[in-house]
């Protein structure tokens, strides 16, 4: 995919000459040299990083106080927005696996929501850039999935967790073991392809789209935008939620 120009892109070359001392060596996830160019959606994710932890302190502040805590707010807030995607995804995990498991692993598939989350709307920004519309980012976020949900599988069931890879009857096991296999490593790959492609698209047009007509016809494609990070951060949380409720489900 081609890269986006953002604001980090013009402050980047002015970086000090130790920042590539200090890179010489370093590759990324497939083998390329990390230059000062490739810490651009690195530090796109620190920034995301950054408004999650912002936005979940404002909103802690604010629900401790158990007299406003009751009452919603009645105009968009950070704290309306925060609640809206945290409670939209633990309705979703209950229906999906139990209100107690979905108690237990909501930390994780809320943390992932709302990095994803604010991760994409950084694209609809101008100057801005979305980190999940780089590969190394969304493979990162898909491959913690990946360990996590096989560590509560683990953790939940034991080696038995582990007897899932081998099919209901033994005699099949040599057929759907490597099947298996196979399948559940493809999962972290396509988790990061579909994202990236995704958000990375939608940037690109929408850039397009303001380099062209900066006023005005851009707007419907920003709504589209909008609709496009929604909806790719409740597949990837969707599918991460499958994950863990599948593995993390016992035989009975």
């Amino acid at each position: 995919m081609p890269e986006h120009t953002s604001f980090l892109s013009y402050l980047i070359p002015h970086l000090p000459p130790a920042v590539d001392h200090n890179l010489k060596g370093m590759k990324s996830l497939f083998g390329v040299p990390v230059s000062r160019y490739g810490l651009e959606p690195l530090l796109w994710s620190v920034l995301t990083c950054v408004m999650v932890l912002v936005f979940a302190q404002i909103t802690r502040a604010k629900i401790e106080k158990l007299d406003e805590a009751v009452v919603p707010e009645n105009k968009l807030s950070i704290r309306t927005v925060v609640e809206v995607l945290i409670e939209s995804f633990y309705n979703m995990m209950k229906e999906m696996m139990g209100a107690k498991r979905a108690k237990r692993y909501l930390p994780f598939i809320g943390t992932c929501a709302m990095f994803i989350f604010f991760g994409n709307m950084l694209s609809l920004v101008p100057g801005l850039s979305a980190p999940t519309s780089n590969l190394n980012v969304t493979l990162g976020c898909a491959l913690f999935v990946f360990v996590v949900y096989n560590y509560y599988g683990l953790k939940e069931n034991g080696v038995g967790y582990l007897k899932h890879f081998l099919g209901p009857v033994i005699w099949l096991a040599p057929l759907l073991l490597p099947i298996e296999i196979i399948s559940s490593c493809i999962r972290p790959i396509t988790l990061a392809v579909r994202l990236m492609l995704n958000m990375a698209v939608d940037h690109l047009v929408l850039g397009i789209m303001i380099s062209l007509v900066p006023l005005v016809v851009p707007l419907p494609f920003m709504m589209l935008g909008t609709l496009v990070a929604v909806v790719q951060t409740l597949v990837f949380c969707l599918l991460a939620s499958i994950y863990v409720s599948m593995a993390t489900e016992h035989d009975h």
